[in-house]
């Protein structure tokens, strides 16, 4: 069959998946668990003008991607208000999108103008941990007062050049800089797959990793939520039985104060 020599490459991409998932289930365990009940304290304080809301902010290109993965999602929080700053959203242009990420003082610039402040989370999620973008993000929520929760590959960042143009001027890791961090492990460089005569690796695989630590982590969440009494209000599809109707019991407290939604 003359798709048959794909089946190999299929599997081996596969089993990398498999395999990078694995280790940040078995190795990332403690630390999914310890920032779920950081997100389930913070819930289940109630702000003065309603719920608290989970921001979830991914400042790079693709990884923005992992902040829309748990934003308005079936059987995601309604609480996460995913900032979707159009800076280095890939739909602005790529290389534009790569050259704000490098440029220091942008996230300073998204912090502030979103408002965050003491009593508010954040969750920065970025594949490797290291641009400007997301180390000024995390520098200045910090300053603000801001609990945060970082989601990044620490293989990654420690092992890339300190004065590589991606980086902050202060060289800094985002693992180094938030209250809890969650490994995923990607490897330098994101591709897995070698294919001979291509002298580039092929097959990314930091969205597949980005996607798991915050699905897992939101879902740890709602569970110890539920361990306590409290039920949490979860989206349903739009495009499942009553999942309009679902949703528009909750939607319109939200809307106004998620940015996006």
């Amino acid at each position: 069959m003359q798709n048959g020599r794909h089946v190999p490459l299929m599997r081996t991409y596969a089993e990398q998946v498999a395999r990078l998932i694995g280790r940040i289930e078995t190795e990332e365990a403690g630390a999914v668990a310890a920032a779920a009940t950081l997100i389930a304290d913070h819930l289940a304080r109630r702000a003065g003008d309603g719920e608290r809301l989970i921001y979830v902010y991914g400042p790079g290109g693709h990884s923005n991607l992992a902040a829309q993965e748990v934003f308005f999602r079936a059987g995601g929080l309604v609480n996460v208000s995913a900032i979707l700053d159009e800076g280095t959203l890939l739909s602005g242009g790529a290389l534009r999108s790569m050259a704000i990420e490098r440029t220091p003082g942008y996230g300073r610039v998204v912090i502030e103008d979103n408002r965050l402040g003491a009593g508010d989370l954040l969750v920065l999620v970025n594949a490797y941990g290291i641009n400007a973008a997301l180390i000024d993000a995390a520098l200045t929520a910090r300053e603000r007062g801001v609990t945060l929760i970082g989601v990044s590959s620490r293989e990654h960042a420690d092992r890339t050049a300190p004065d590589h143009p991606a980086r902050h001027p202060t060289g800094r890791n985002l693992h180094d800089l938030v209250d809890l961090h969650i490994d995923t492990k990607v490897p330098v460089g994101d591709a897995v797959l070698e294919i001979e005569g291509v002298p580039e690796r092929v097959g990314a695989i930091s969205t597949f990793a980005n996607a798991y630590a915050l699905n897992v982590l939101m879902a740890a969440a709602v569970a110890e939520l539920a361990g306590r009494g409290v039920v949490p209000e979860i989206w349903r599809s739009g495009n499942a039985p009553g999942g309009d109707e679902r949703n528009a019991l909750f939607q319109d407290r939200f809307r106004g104060r998620v940015r996006w939604l």
